[in-house]
């Protein structure tokens, strides 16, 4: 079974990646980034728990591979 993670951890992660918070609406939170040369935003949800396909849909907004984000963490 894969690894989950909080949305705290999944933020932090991000962050160290060069991710800063842009705006927050409800529970969710918007974070932007230079990836390779580009823009990247990606929007998480601030909950307790990130399901395993939200987690994947963050990592592809934010062009972020799941072993940089474990790296991060």
């Amino acid at each position: 079974m894969p690894k989950r993670y909080t949305a705290k951890q999944v933020l932090k992660a991000l962050h160290r990646l060069g991710f800063s918070e842009v705006t927050k609406k409800g529970s969710h939170l918007k974070v932007r980034g230079i990836r390779d040369g580009k823009l990247q935003t990606a929007i998480i949800p601030m909950h307790r728990e990130v399901a395993i396909g939200t987690l994947s849909s963050i990592l592809r907004q934010a062009n972020v591979t799941k072993q940089e984000l474990e790296d991060n963490i």
